[in-house]
């Protein structure tokens, strides 16, 4: 990230700049935003780790006493951001950009695409062949999750052979954000990945990092009541014939519960997805790292993949080293893009493939030689 100044700019160029092309301006590689107002606002987004992994951007005046404050910095090409403005404490969309996407927190962000960037068309619904189907459902638990019930979704391919399951954390937003049906639709369809089935569970928002961090009453409640319910509904493969054969995915805190999931019930999920995952809570990290380093290697896939610009990128990197240092099966991606579920959708097609591909219908066990081996 490099800050310019635009000082070969007026702040009425800019200002009619802004108002016709809308904001930011996109000059090649280089991205400059625009504000206009007596105080310059705090500048986050994906590019300065939304205030978790670095600090707010200041902007910079352009003419003293104009009121037109700017900021600049170069990405790729093909990259996907999201941003906000802090006026008084509150997050606000560009003025000058009615392109806004509502995260997962409800917050709006602005977002803006680089020239070259390619969104992924396996959101688009099929128009022929068959469909997979879904169903909803509450789950009553009044022990293992905040509240005393949980909205799951069902969904099974089209096919009548028994298939493996996939547990999607965070399920309502992969839903409606993801297009995570339309997707496995499609690449079922195309046959570039064998039919799942999904169990879609929907998270307590205001408990959601609980019962995500590594919460054993969390996993109880996938084990004893979500896994239960799939079966009853879905014609999956047999876990005890096929131990391993079922998958686990999530993002952020939900790609941590899913690592979790898999390093605790290996006989269960076998094939671990985490997209962006947080595996440190604030400078902390979480048990993971003592499972990984402590415990024998476990027959697990694991896929993993992060954005370029977000602040988890450091941590994910270093997770895929000590797993792949350790001896587990593991790949590892870093796209384009940032900590929302935009950059999670175009990639995430590149998982599913990976852990449900023809070529990946079996879990991989590591070599006796590897076991025991510290990073």
């Amino acid at each position: 990230m490099q800050d310019f100044t635009a000082l070969e700019l007026t702040a009425d160029s800019l200002l009619e700049r802004a108002r016709k092309e809308g904001a930011p301006l996109i000059d090649g590689e280089r991205v400059t935003f625009v504000w206009h107002g007596e105080h310059a606002p705090e500048l986050m987004g994906d590019f300065s780790g939304w205030g978790w992994g670095g600090e707010p951007v200041t902007m910079t005046e352009v003419e003293s006493g104009t009121g037109v404050w700017t900021y600049s910095l170069t990405l790729p090409l093909d990259a996907y951001i999201q941003y906000a403005y802090v006026v008084d404490g509150q997050r606000v969309r560009d003025p000058f950009n009615l392109r806004v996407k509502v995260d997962s927190q409800d917050e709006p962000n602005s977002f803006f695409e680089m020239p070259d960037v390619q969104h992924t068309s396996l959101i688009k619904r099929r128009r022929k062949g068959a469909h997979g189907v879904m169903t909803r459902h509450t789950v009553e638990n009044l022990f293992h999750i905040v509240g005393s019930n949980r909205r799951v979704h069902l969904y099974h391919p089209p096919t009548t052979e028994p298939v493996p399951l996939l547990l999607v954390l965070d399920g309502q937003d992969y839903i409606g954000q993801g297009r995570l049906l339309h997707m496995v639709d499609n690449l079922i369809g195309q046959g570039r990945i064998r039919p799942i089935a999904m169990a879609l569970a929907h998270h307590g928002r205001q408990a959601r990092v609980v019962e995500y961090g590594c919460s054993e009453s969390t996993l109880a409640f996938f084990v004893d009541s979500v896994l239960p319910l799939a079966h009853e509904n879905l014609n999956l493969l047999d876990i005890d014939e096929n131990p391993g054969a079922y998958g686990i995915m999530g993002a952020s805190m939900g790609g941590l519960m899913s690592l979790y999931s898999g390093l605790r019930v290996p006989h269960i999920f076998g094939k671990v997805l985490t997209q962006s995952g947080a595996f440190h809570i604030g400078h902390h990290e979480t048990v993971v790292y003592e499972l990984i380093h402590s415990t024998d290697v476990k027959p697990l896939n694991i896929w993993m993949d992060v954005g370029q610009y977000e602040y988890l990128l450091g941590t994910n990197d270093s997770m895929y080293k000590l797993l792949q240092n350790k001896g587990y099966n593991v790949d590892f991606n870093v796209f384009a893009g940032g900590h929302n579920y935009m950059s999670w959708r175009d990639d995430v097609w590149r998982g599913l493939e990976a852990l449900f591909g023809p070529e990946r219908d079996i879990i991989t066990v590591p070599s006796p030689t590897k076991r025991g081996e510290g990073t």
